[in-house]
């Protein structure tokens, strides 16, 4: 992945819920990828979402509001993600690890969001299954492969 996107001379940030972080260690364990990685905001709560990326609190909370575990809100965070980094991807993570479920959705529901410079944004929608720990894992390796399956399409 950070060969693919050294190769395209492409940069990409991300914006992680459910996963912690865990998607920019992943990406960060590759020596050399600060040339590709930018960085990335772990955004937790729904207070970071609204401070660090600028999603409405509207979006996020109150009645009629899509909730921070939502397909739109995965799309608005990659794309603050992309606009605030400057990068040429921004990859976001929102979902439901467990051990019960969160704003009436289900253990395992994860939106990944994909900002790409140019291009619509698009929304992966996965239901994984395992404790909390496999769940987070299988859905950093899942963004991952769906950023992998872009950059695939550019070269």
């Amino acid at each position: 992945m950070i060969r693919q996107l050294r190769a395209s001379g492409l940069k990409l940030a991300s914006a992680e819920s459910i996963t912690g972080g865990l998607v920019a260690q992943l990406l960060t364990n590759v020596p050399g990828s600060s040339g590709e990685f930018l960085g990335g905001f772990v955004t937790y709560t729904n207070a970071m979402k609204h401070r660090l990326l600028g999603i409405p609190m509207s979006q996020l909370e109150g009645e009629g509001a899509p909730g921070a575990i939502s397909e739109s809100t995965a799309a608005l965070m990659a794309e603050r993600t992309l606009e605030i980094t400057g990068g040429d991807f921004g990859i976001a993570l929102t979902g439901v690890a467990g051990p019960a479920e969160a704003e009436g959705k289900p253990v395992g529901l994860v939106y990944i969001g994909l900002a790409e410079r140019g291009k619509p944004t698009a929304v992966h929608t996965a239901k994984l299954s395992g404790n909390r720990g496999i769940i987070r894992l299988r859905a950093a390796k899942t963004a991952l492969y769906r950023l992998w399956r872009a950059l695939r399409d550019i070269e």
